[in-house]
């Protein structure tokens, strides 16, 4: 996912993100701190290379595996202290400025941070 061109990482994650999206492949990804920071890490590599070379393509499938991770209350607490400060402090709003689903996820992801882990969620 963090090696290759865009149009490798955009189809590796979403990959990713469709694995997550089964309750079986987020347990998995969650199931231990190890594994689970290995993928936080790859995610937060992304987050920093797109900072120097933006893709409103793959940003949106990051925040997504991002959003996802969410869903699970102990990746949701890390996650309140270990999401890339890019995506709180507004860097991507003029890559994200033509996609309001993008825009959209992100600010979700950014509610369920702000709420405590276990909190319900609106939609």
């Amino acid at each position: 996912m963090g090696t290759g061109r865009e149009l490798s990482k955009t189809v590796a994650t979403f990959i990713v993100h469709k694995i997550m999206l089964d309750e079986v492949g987020l347990q998995h990804i969650c199931a231990t701190p190890e594994c689970f920071f290995q993928a936080a890490s790859i995610l937060a590599n992304m987050v920093i290379a797109l900072t120097e070379q933006p893709s409103t393509r793959l940003l949106k499938h990051v925040i997504c595996c991002y959003l996802r991770l969410t869903d699970d209350p102990r990746a949701c607490t890390a996650l309140q202290t270990h999401l890339p400060e890019a995506l709180r402090n507004g860097t991507f709003s003029n890559c994200l400025r033509d996609d309001p689903a993008a825009r959209h996820f992100l600010q979700q992801l950014l509610d369920k941070l702000a709420s405590p882990a276990g909190a319900p969620h609106q939609a």
